[in-house]
């Protein structure tokens, strides 16, 4: 991939490298820090690639606008941070999506005709799928009044795009606030809602072979998954064919939402979502506080085997570490390679690793995700 703004927008910082010279490097790094805890010559590092460009189905871009004595009118451009953190004006974006690319240009084109869509704009944020549907989110410093919502409509249909209006207190939902995906795993489809201001996966090619990845590495169980930290579904979802029933948690009123609503798009009916932290379902799972929230699900009547966890940056506290060393087996996402390591010290006193991986989620960046696949010892070392 090449870029005319490498060594300026600071969002890539692997600029100076080719996608597989910054894939190595990120490589070399990661086997590195986790050599003294994996002996990769008896482990194989498996490695999940992107596409080296045009990747990001989500991206959120700064709006710099500058006033046309001349002409009377407001010039709007797309803006992010350079390396000194001072603003620099972009007109192009190689690493988003062909769609999000495509439509950046016609999209200020249109938002540059009224003073009204115009004026005090301060970022746009873009949602696609991978069958074009697409939600923008247009952010202001000004209240959205009548006018607004006519003109936005119009450029929705124009642009066959849905839009959201924020600015102070408001949200306006012009159509729809969320996208339809649909992911084709190991040759089977799964349809997924994703919402506006919800957490997703940013890079739709690494996210279907990540979850191909755990399938394909666990064995089908007549047993019980526990998954914390679920999101909207993206990983329990397809899951859940695994095994009998699933009880996932979320802390995200909105990741919830979108979890039931995916779960009911996929006709599937072996998932119970609860919304609390890993802290709350741990109390709740050994009887120390009842919560209402479980009012409806009898805990005592899950059989699990394993334990699925895709954490924050900060990885897991120590009554979640506690909790995951009583399972069989543990699929363990991380987003943060130290945290991570930092479980791993732990978790490896009762469990040895089986499968471990590196996803490239956010390519010409330094930052990559972990996948580790684990299995309790027969006895404790």
């Amino acid at each position: 991939m090449t870029c005319k703004y490498f060594g300026l927008c600071a969002s890539c910082t692997l600029y100076n490298k080719t996608y597989e010279e910054q894939l190595n490097y990120k490589i070399a790094r990661e086997k590195d820090r986790f050599s003294s805890l994996i002996d990769f010559s008896k482990i194989a590092l498996d490695i999940i690639k992107s596409k080296d460009s045009n990747f990001r189905n989500r991206a959120e871009f700064r709006v710099w606008w500058e006033k046309d004595e001349q002409n009377d009118k407001d010039v709007l451009s797309y803006a992010m941070n350079d390396f000194n953190k001072e603003i620099l004006k972009i007109d192009s974006c190689e690493i988003v999506s062909e769609d999000i690319k495509n439509l950046m240009p016609k999209l200020l084109t249109e938002l540059e005709k009224s003073m009204i869509l115009s004026f005090r704009l301060f970022a746009i944020e873009f949602l696609v799928s991978s069958t074009s549907d697409m939600l923008v989110t247009l952010i202001y410093h000004k209240k959205l009044e009548d006018e607004w919502i006519n003109l936005a409509k119009q450029i929705e249909q124009k642009l066959n795009i849905k839009i959201i209006g924020r600015s102070r207190k408001q949200k306006i939902v012009l159509s729809s606030d969320f996208i339809n995906e649909s992911l084709n795993i190991n040759n089977q489809e799964f349809k997924f809602a994703y919402e506006e201001n919800g957490f997703t996966q940013p890079n739709t090619s690494v996210n279907i072979k990540m979850i191909e990845w755990v399938l394909n590495n666990i064995e089908k169980s007549n047993k019980d998954l526990c998954e914390l930290y679920c999101g909207g579904g993206n990983f329990t979802i397809p899951l859940s064919k695994k095994f009998n029933k699933v009880l996932a948690t979320e802390i995200s009123k909105t990741s919830i939402k979108s979890a039931l609503r995916n779960c009911a798009l996929n006709n599937i009916e072996n998932i119970n979502f609860i919304r609390m932290s890993s802290e709350e379902f741990v109390e709740a799972l050994n009887e120390i506080r009842a919560f209402n929230r479980l009012k409806n699900i009898d805990l005592k009547s899950y059989d699990f085997d394993t334990i699925f966890m895709d954490p924050p940056r900060s990885g897991l506290d120590d009554t979640t570490r506690a909790l995951a060393k009583n399972f069989e087996n543990i699929i363990y996402i991380s987003c943060n390679p130290e945290t991570l390591h930092r479980d791993l010290e732990e978790l490896l006193k009762t469990h040895k690793i089986v499968r471990f991986a590196l996803f490239d989620q956010f390519a010409y960046s330094e930052h990559i995700e972990c996948g580790v696949i684990l299995e309790k010892y027969s006895f404790v070392v």
